[in-house]
């Protein structure tokens, strides 16, 4: 999903021919046709734009020899921040075409469903986006809104545990202490990541270090599954402060892409010696002011990227993210009941594989995709 503006940006032509497999590129400025259309109402803009661009895609291909059956003409915009302008949504009064929702509803699936499985969901954002066409600034606040989607929806599965412990927290110690292991859960992620997270988004989102790290990741899961447990926390009112710092120094490792925060939190829980249940748990709890802070913090960097255009994108990855994390957190706690996270460790090992095979082999050339 491309986000782009009435006038003034740079269009790319794109001509595909389908029999030769050759593209032809072409840049200009629309700021002359822009003006000249200036009174038209926006549908009729974008009827004018249309044929234009493909009378322009038409000559350039003939120019070159191309015998054409069909072409394609795709317009994108090229960085539409380049200016410090910010772009219209994508398309003008909030409407929005079935491509565009339908981009919404897969990556609002996406993040949902991966969220809270220890299979990164950032990793599979970033791979997904790719591979449909999403990207752009613009692409950052609405996986922000998503990503709130998703943690809302754990918050309101816990939602009586946060009401125990808010109403308990004047006079009761367990309580108190609860509350403690959180804060000091997440002090680790927030130092490290206000540090390192621009110079982590700048040199490692991207799918090569996701597969890397994916697969990494489903070996350590492995060992640390098969590996005797000594458990000595059965519930997260048994964890003590050490624990809690132990599992917040583990949550750190996800802010590589493809590692997964709670594949992380988990991992780290069962190595300290929380129990399968607890660990998984307490890496809920540990989301919520995480991802929340995280949330804000990101909103409030990029908050001019927001625009009320965009309001009917943002509501449908907000509402499918939200519905899919519920069923991915309550299904999650079913399934650990009985089994352990080698079906996870597996599938991360499998999935990073074939990207990794997809770029050895040509298949697809992720080296140039940037989150």
């Amino acid at each position: 999903m491309r986000f782009a503006g009435d006038c003034g940006e740079q269009i790319r032509l794109f001509v595909h021919t389908p029999r030769l497999g050759k593209h032809l590129t072409q840049t200009r400025h629309r700021s002359k046709t822009a003006r000249r259309d200036r009174g038209l109402s926006a549908r009729r803009r974008g009827l004018v734009a249309s044929r234009r661009l493909r009378a322009r895609a038409r000559c350039l291909a003939c120019s070159c020899g191309f015998d054409i059956q069909r072409f394609i003409v795709r317009r994108t915009v090229l960085e539409p921040y380049q200016e410090g302008r910010a772009t219209s949504g994508p398309h003008s009064g909030g409407m929005m075409d079935f491509w565009t929702a339908t981009q919404a509803l897969i990556l609002g699936v996406v993040e949902g469903l991966t969220e809270f499985l220890p299979i990164s969901s950032t990793g599979h954002q970033i791979i997904v986006a790719d591979l449909i066409g999403f990207g752009g600034e613009r692409a950052m606040a609405f996986n922000i809104i998503i990503q709130l989607g998703a943690i809302l929806a754990v918050m309101w599965e816990f939602r009586h545990k946060i009401f125990e412990v808010v109403t308990g927290l004047p006079t009761q110690p367990q309580a108190r202490r609860f509350t403690l292991n959180l804060i000091i859960g997440v002090l680790p992620a927030v130092v490290l990541g206000v540090m390192f997270s621009d110079l982590i988004h700048e040199y490692l989102f991207n799918p090569i270090t996701v597969a890397a790290a994916l697969v990494i990741g489903g070996f350590i899961m492995l060992w640390a599954e098969r590996r005797e447990h000594e458990v000595h926390a059965e519930t997260v009112d048994e964890m003590t402060w050490s624990d809690a710092l132990k599992v917040g120094f583990a949550q750190c490792l996800a802010m590589i892409p493809g590692t997964s925060r709670s594949g992380s939190t988990i991992i780290g829980g069962l190595l300290f010696g929380l129990s399968r249940k607890t660990a998984t748990e307490f890496s809920f709890f540990l989301a919520m002011p995480t991802m929340v802070a995280a949330s804000l913090y990101s909103g409030y960097k990029y908050r001019n990227l927001f625009q009320p255009d965009d309001f009917a994108v943002f509501a449908v990855g907000f509402i499918t993210s939200f519905i899919f994390a519920m069923i991915a957190v309550r299904a999650l706690l079913k399934f650990i009941a009985t089994h352990s996270y080698a079906v996870f460790a597996w599938y991360r090992i499998a999935f990073g594989l074939f990207i990794l095979a997809t770029w050895v082999f040509g298949w697809v050339d992720w080296t140039s995709v940037k989150a």
